[in-house]
């Protein structure tokens, strides 16, 4: 019986991420880092339904992410990761189901497991690229979470990476430039530009130690990225299928200053300790931007096609590793 419970768990799950991306909506961990509130107070700033409030919270109660005691409702651990205000927050990522396109677009994995297409495209007749580009409000909640989940990942590339010797990065398809920040900040040689479409591209760094050598330039990287010593490319390639990832490193490679690298940051399909993690990974690739995580040696095929050579791989303390290409 416990192994059909866990199962039937799994099976259910869609009705867990559903409570939490109410609650993140909600922004019922902001109010309670306050400090413990009743349902009925909750239910008065959120301007919801008290009764149906009630229940919501019961069943977050239940699973640990809340607690409740004489009536007052208060975050536990897990609670205070949907917390706007925490580092690498969670909330913007609980948030990003409240898209119902994106709902719709996992319903429809079986057509992509049949026909090998990207199920966000098959039902929706745009990609997801074009579609948040038309919902700015869900396209916010996106950039946020992208934001929010990169502050690990960039501090391990910070700590991992040695930029001896480098004195120009572009952080490539960066966004607010979180790993340009990182890496700027531990290498005071170092100058740096944030490149990335219009409407998405950071307009200062998030650190102001940082400002005099840090900035912004609008652009497509299908086309053409500023030359530079160093590319990062954090979660650039698994967005994409592999013709349009050797049309991306192609760019790269013929900007690129004499003797530099390009930075590949990815889930690796081969290394140990993330092999679920990345497995579902691969699987979202496929039913939202049509692409997909891949192994060390997939990757060097990559570069092959696009003029360049894989040097190293090189863990990090984060679920990503940084793929080396001259």
């Amino acid at each position: 019986m416990e192994t059909r419970g866990g199962l039937e768990s799994m099976i259910t799950g869609y009705r867990l991420s559903a409570a939490l991306s109410v609650a993140a909506e909600l922004g019922l961990s902001d109010e309670l880092a306050k400090t413990p509130r009743t349902v009925a107070e909750l239910a008065t700033t959120a301007g919801v339904d008290e009764e149906t409030l009630e229940r919501l919270v019961q069943a977050l109660v239940a699973i640990g992410v809340y607690a409740e005691k004489d009536g007052a409702v208060s975050n536990t651990e897990l609670g205070e990761m949907l917390r706007s205000d925490v580092p690498g927050t969670l909330r913007p990522l609980a948030r990003t189901l409240q898209d119902p396109a994106l709902w719709a677009a996992w319903g429809h994995l079986g057509h992509s497991v049949r026909t090998g297409e990207n199920a966000f495209e098959a039902l929706h007749g745009v990609d997801v690229w074009t579609h948040r580009q038309h919902q700015p409000e869900h396209n916010e909640i996106f950039n946020d979470n992208m934001t929010a989940l990169s502050w690990k990942i960039a501090a391990a590339v910070a700590a991992t990476y040695d930029f001896a010797g480098v004195r120009t990065v572009v952080d490539v398809g960066g966004g607010k430039g979180i790993v340009l920040d990182a890496v700027l900040s531990a290498n005071d040689q170092l100058v740096g530009t944030v490149f990335d479409q219009e409407h998405v591209v950071a307009t200062e760094p998030v650190s102001p130690a940082v400002t005099s050598r840090w900035s912004a330039a609008v652009g497509d990287f299908f086309k053409e990225v500023p030359p530079a010593d160093v590319y990062l490319l954090k979660s650039i390639l698994h967005d994409w299928p592999d013709d349009r990832c050797v049309d991306i490193l192609r760019v790269c490679a013929r900007s690129l200053n004499p003797g530099g690298a390009v930075l590949v940051i990815e889930t690796i399909l081969d290394r140990p300790g993330q092999e679920a993690q990345a497995a579902f990974s691969d699987i979202n690739m496929l039913v939202m931007p049509g692409g997909r995580e891949r192994t060390a040696d997939q990757y060097a095929e990559l570069f092959t096609a696009a003029g360049l050579r894989q040097t190293r791989v090189i863990d990090t303390p984060s679920r990503m590793s940084i793929v080396e290409a001259r």
